[in-house]
This record gives C-alpha cells, structure tokens and sequence, in this order.
C-alpha cells in the first residue's frame, strides 16, 4: 500500500518498450499549526518546535489567486482597521462595514455548515456527521475540532453553528498567518491575553496589525487547517502539508514559488466564498466549458496566466488543460490523448504524494491506546521524530515518497456512517469508491488509502464515536480508558451502544491531487503495462504489457508464424522463378 522506506524514488528509466507499449495500447487502456502549538499538541512533544522562518510578506510576491487583487487597497490604510481589537469577532464587525454580503455568504457554505446533502447517495455528510480514520469524529470533542472551524464559538455539533455575522472568522482567511493563528482549544478563537502552555507562555496576536495586512488568501491561509488535519502536519492527506508553502518545481509545477507560484484559488476558483473541489462532491470525469457554456474535450479555456472564471464548477485538471492536453500529432501524443477517457490526469501526474520531506500518516492503531507506565502515559518517537507509540492514540505509522492506491472512480462515495451495518470480518471502508471499468463515467484515479484500527460496537456491528479531548473523567486523552470514552460519546449524540466495545480495521480513502510533478517525471508506459505494474489491481479491462488470454496469444503466434511463412514461402518463389528468367 505504501512504501515504508523513506527516501525510496521511483526508478526514472526509459527504454523502447514505453513506445511499443504506447503503440499497441487498447482505447480502453487507454491553528497555533493550525500553527506551532498545534502539531505540538498532536505530535506529543514536550517542547514546541520551532516557528518557521518568518518570510516578509510585502517582500514576496502575492501567489496567483482565481481573481486577482488588482492592488486597489491598502487595508494598512483603513482608519477602522487601526483600533485596538479585543476579540475576532470585533475584527469581523468592522469588515462587514465594507464587505456587508461576506458574512452571509460565508454562512451558506461547506466551509461554515460543516454538513451537505450527497444528491447521489442521499447521504447526509460533512464534519459534522461523518466518521473518518483519524481522531474519529467531531461530536463530542468540541472546541478541540472546531479550531479548524472558519468561525467563533461553534462549541456543540448538535446545534447548528452560531448565527451572528460576526462569528464568521474573516482573519483566518485572509490575514497574514505570521500574524494571526488560532489557539488549538478555544473553538475557533486566537488568544486574548498571555497564557501558559506546557512552560511557556504564549502571546496573544496583534488583531489590529493582523486586520491591516488582508488579503486574497494565500497558501499558507488555507494550509493552515487543511496541512494539519488529523493531528499534525501533512498526517491527513498526504498530498497537503506545509512543504507546499515554499515549494520548487519537483514538488508542484502549479504552486512553484519561483514559477507559477499559484495559490490554492487559482484552481479551487469560486464566487462568493463558495470554493468547488470538495471530497464530497467530485467530478471524477470532467469536461471542458468554452466562453459560450458548450461542452468540449478540446479547448483550453483559458492560459494558467489569465484570470479564472471559465471552468465548470469542479477544481480540475480540464479545467485549464481541457481533456486532451498532450500535444503532438504523433502516435505518442495521441495514444497519451486516448487515455485521458479512462485514466485521471493525476494518475501519471502525481507518481508519488509526500515528497516534500514531509511524512504523511498511513496506519493508525487505536485499539493499542491507553497504555501506561509506572502509572503515567508514554510516547515512544522513530529515528525521524515521529511518534509512533502515544498512550492517548495508540500505534501509528509514516511513509515519504508514497505509491498511490489506484481504483476506478467515478465520483461518486459511499460513507459508512453511525447507523450503518459493517462486516467486523472484513476491513470496513470508510467511504466506498463508487465507479468501474464500464459505467462510462469512471476513470483510474490515484488515492492515499489510510489503513486505522478503530472502535465498534461488537453487538450492534456499527462503528462507534469516541471521547477524547477535555478534562472531564472520561475523555480518553486524560484517562485512557475506552469504557468511559465511547459511552459517553454515544451518550452525547444520543445513540445507544450495547457496552460491547471492540475495534475493526477500516480503510479511508483520499484523492490525490497535489504534488503535481514536472512533465519529466511523469509515469512511463511501462510503470503501468507490465505484470506487476501500478495497475496491477485495476480490473475490468485487457491491459497490453500486463494482460494475457492464451487463446488470443495462440492466434498471435499463428497470425506471426503464417506471416513468416509467407514471406519464406515468397523468397522462396522469387529465387525460383528469377533461376527461370536467368536462363530464358
């Protein structure tokens, strides 16, 4: 599933079989970390790591955003921006004196609900509901999980989130990240006054210069929640972490600092605040919309220089490169053109995800947490300093330089929630890829496919939520103990559980998107049409390199050996008859 080995690179070599292959290929082939404190408080360290070098943000260049600024502002400027703020909210309130519709439409998104409608399925998904293969669920763990929230206050997920405009947190957004953060644990909030946080004591920010350095956000403004999901840095995802803050052009040929350099609206490019490119609602098969709304495989719509606004509402590949990007009239380019039918651009576009020094998360072993010694919890840390042992969460393993799990998909992904029925006997997917070989609307994508061990109600066969965060006598994380913790999670949401507790592995699945590498390194034909490729487990189809039937084989090898015994036969002929002519 993943390569273990850090450092490990895919091999680069090139040879004749790649164009053969080519050739001969079937079409159907074809957020203090939030901030510092954050990764801290999740990585079990005794100390906080070091800030990152602060880079001054009126020296560098703002990053490519979907609408860029246009430098009309100078938010330094506004005289209601320079008083002294005691809180977010504060902050928000003045904004909104401008920007009067922000609030509301901040308030009508996935960003603020945490809750949508799968039209597809008719589930109902989002933070709010959903379990996933990390810290669990958000339920019951509040504030902890809501400091990612874009808002204040948001405190208890059985009610909706706080409905003042000025909840809605405009700094996190749009600030500059070295001088704004929110604090791990106040639902949402940056700290008001001085606090002390394992030994030290840790300042407030300075809302009025944070207030005066707005702008379009940047990468840093979104990473700082989306890098450090699951409990640290790049933990989550696998193609998100902080190495895309300064990244070259090995890393992400888009996000390259000293290239394209764009920010994460460039591609995720919405109108009122609304962002497209969600998990939960993806276009595995996009197409291509000209100026006119036509639909079309062929036309760039727009240059990566230009401004955004013509792309469907999907954050794709297509959406820039259209669905046949190679060029060359060649056999080369358009078998590579064939293949964008049924294979997803990232599949050879993103060999590999957590490549920029940063490890990502792959197995996660809660059934092992709550272990103690001499009474007290313990960590045991790699020879990389990750942990791989904690009391609070258990056994935990890391990889770099990762091989995506690849799988037809269409889209389409079905959750296992709360109420569902699971099979213990089996390995319970989180959420189920949708999609095949021959529903039309699939292609191979590339997945980071995160392997947990997790709780389950063993009478009823259904995943159970868990208690973790607080200082109260049943959170895990201060008693290690499951019997206290997930009664009284169930107990939160109102659900019944049987007192039976046991744990089931589970694999969840992350589309990988990022990490982008240079055309160069792209995947060769043979990584995929080979007998032990990539696509070893991709079924459904007849894959040159990969694939045999003997019967088919066997008229090869007849259709080969007659060939050659005509062109025998034939030379055999022209020697006779030219004897013949010789002596007429």
């Amino acid at each position: 599933m993943a390569n273990f080995a850090y450092g490990g690179r895919r091999p680069q070599s090139r040879c004749l079989t790649g164009l053969i292959l080519a050739v001969s290929a079937l079409s159907f082939a074809s957020i203090l970390s939030l901030s510092d404190i954050d990764a801290f408080a999740a990585s079990g360290q005794d100390t906080l790591p070091h800030s990152p070098v602060r880079v001054d943000a009126k020296a560098t260049a703002l990053q490519l955003s979907g609408k860029p600024a246009g430098g009309t502002a100078d938010h330094s400027k506004f005289e209601i921006l320079q008083q002294d703020f005691k809180s977010g909210p504060e902050v928000t309130k003045a904004c909104l004196t401008c920007h009067t519709e922000a609030a509301d439409q901040v308030q009508h998104t996935l960003h603020w609900k945490w809750e949508t409608k799968n039209e597809a399925t008719g589930q109902t998904l989002g933070k709010r509901t959903v379990i996933n293969g990390f810290c669990g669920n958000v339920a019951s763990n509040e504030p902890r999980c809501t400091s990612c929230h874009a808002g204040y206050g948001w405190e208890d997920m059985r009610k909706a989130p706080p409905s003042e405009p000025e909840a809605v947190d405009c700094l996190v957004c749009h600030a500059d990240t070295e001088l704004y953060k929110k604090f791990p644990t106040k639902a949402g909030h940056p700290l008001y006054e001085p606090t002390l946080w394992n030994g030290k004591m840790v300042q407030p920010p300075d809302l009025s210069k944070a207030a005066q350095s707005v702008t379009n956000p940047q990468r840093e403004n979104c990473g700082s929640c989306h890098y450090y999901g699951g409990g640290g840095d790049g933990v989550k995802h696998g193609d998100l972490d902080s190495s895309l803050n300064h990244p070259d052009a090995a890393l992400d040929v888009h996000m390259n600092e000293n290239g394209l350099n764009m920010a994460c609206t460039a591609c995720h490019s919405g109108s009122g605040h609304q962002w497209p490119g969600s998990r939960y609602n993806t276009d595995a098969k996009p197409t291509t919309v000209t100026m006119d709304g036509k639909e079309t495989k062929t036309t760039k719509i727009r240059s990566l220089d230009q401004q955004a606004g013509l792309m469907e509402p999907s954050a794709s590949c297509e959406s820039c490169h259209s669905a046949r990007p190679h060029d060359g009239d060649d056999i080369m380019g358009i078998k590579l053109n064939d293949h964008t039918d049924t294979v997803a651009c990232q599949t050879c576009h993103v060999p590999e995800f957590a490549r920029g020094g940063v490890a990502t998360k792959t197995l996660w072993d809660w059934s092992t947490a709550g272990k103690l010694k001499d009474g007290k919890p313990y960590k045991v840390m790699d020879e990389h300093g990750h942990p791989i042992y904690l009391s609070q969460k258990g056994n935990f393993e890391y990889a770099e330089n990762v091989q995506p799990f690849y799988s037809w998909f269409n889209g389409e992904t079905t959750w296992t929630l709360l109420d569902d029925k699971i099979d213990p006997s089996k390995i319970v997917e989180i959420n189920a890829l949708g999609g095949s070989a021959t529903d039309g609307k699939s292609r191979i994508w590339p997945f980071k496919r995160m392997h947990s061990r997790q709780p389950y109600d063993k009478a009823k066969n259904q995943l159970v939520y868990n208690h973790v965060f607080g200082q109260d006598k049943t959170a895990l994380w201060t008693n290690f103990d499951w019997d206290k913790s997930v009664p009284a999670a169930m107990d939160f949401v109102g659900k019944d559980f049987s007192g039976e507790l046991g744990f089931v592995d589970t694999y969840m699945y992350w589309p990988i998107t990022h990490m982008v590498a240079p055309k160069e390194q792209a995947l060769h034909c043979q990584e995929c049409h080979a007998k032990e490729g990539r696509l070893v487990g991709i079924t459904g189809i007849y894959m040159p390199g990969r694939d045999n039937f003997k019967w088919l084989d066997w008229i090869g090898y007849a259709a080969f050996g007659l060939t050659l015994l005509g062109v025998l036969f034939h030379a055999l002929l022209r020697i006779i008859f030219r004897n013949r002519k010789t002596q007429a």
